[in-house]
């Protein structure tokens, strides 16, 4: 399992270093939408410089590197016990390597662990593989566009926002009014529409991993999210809070079954540092 390993710390140092290219032409072409005498231009123009730079030399895109996060596909025989193991000593490893700043703080005693690793930390969710092949995807969740985060139960009474997917579209231009150019836009958009506050959260991290150029399936949720994507934008909040055309990237969203008396939306914001990849172990 060295070799597993060696993959994962691999996986490390190619999402700290570099922004996935859905991402990056993104910002590409938000650029084209900003005056270029404006100080949105001036700070895309930054970013996107920042993320050459840092491919070039191999450093980490951003100061924060984050909360690991892990969704993980397990084929059949395979412990998730002895994955842990590997992915814990893995991201210890990572720290010191590529390196990681050590973002992993114990409740209790408010002690630094050096290396990433402690309870709960990093994060790592299990699904079963369809294949014989173990898929890892990872993403560097930092805590500034973490903590942007919301969770919205419907109806709700302030927004004049029901229980359907009107009342979630409130509910996301309000998450991205409340941020007001905190958490590093422009944003990607992770929402989660379902029975129960945990079930949300969990699905709307998911929808990060995706790429931006991804195709809903469900034909309403595409179109919503074409329609935030125009509204969102046009609030004028632009990149990192200084005004212009680029609030938001890409949105996407996803909806499990609910309960009929519950109706909850989870909306994970992650800043224009997005940063994930995928290791495939056969």
């Amino acid at each position: 399992m060295l070799k597993l390993r060696d993959g994962i710390i691999e996986l490390y140092k190619k999402v700290a270093t570099s922004i996935p290219p859905d991402v990056e032409n993104s910002l590409k072409n938000a650029l084209t939408l900003e005056s270029p005498d404006s100080r949105a231009f001036n700070s895309l123009s930054i970013i996107l410089e920042n993320i050459t730079k840092a491919r070039k030399t191999n450093k980490p895109v951003c100061q924060d590197t984050g909360v690991p996060v892990f969704m993980i596909k397990l084929p059949n025989g395979i412990s998730q016990k002895d994955i842990n193991e590997i992915v814990r000593e893995a991201t210890a490893y990572a720290t010191v390597k590529v390196p990681l700043r050590a973002n992993a703080v114990d409740i209790m005693e408010d002690k630094n662990s050096g290396n990433n690793t402690g309870e709960g930390f990093p994060v790592i969710y299990y699904e079963e593989s369809a294949g014989s092949s173990l898929v890892i995807d990872l993403m560097l969740k930092g805590a500034g566009c973490e903590n942007a985060g919301l969770t919205y139960k419907l109806p709700d009474l302030d927004l004049k926002a029901e229980r359907d997917l009107d009342g979630v579209r409130k509910c996301i231009i309000d998450s991205v009014h409340k941020a007001q150019g905190k958490a590093c836009p422009p944003y990607i958009l992770g929402v989660g529409i379902g029975a129960t506050k945990d079930q949300v959260a969990v699905l709307a991290k998911k929808q990060l991993f995706k790429k931006i150029t991804e195709t809903n399936p469900v034909p309403q949720l595409r179109e919503l999210e074409e329609r935030l994507f125009q509204e969102i934008n046009r609030l004028g909040i632009g990149p990192i809070g200084l005004g212009g055309a680029s609030t938001l990237l890409g949105v996407r969203i996803a909806a499990n079954h609910r309960h009929p008396a519950s109706f909850f939306v989870d909306i994970s914001f992650s800043c224009w540092a997005t940063r994930r990849g995928r290791l495939i172990w056969s």
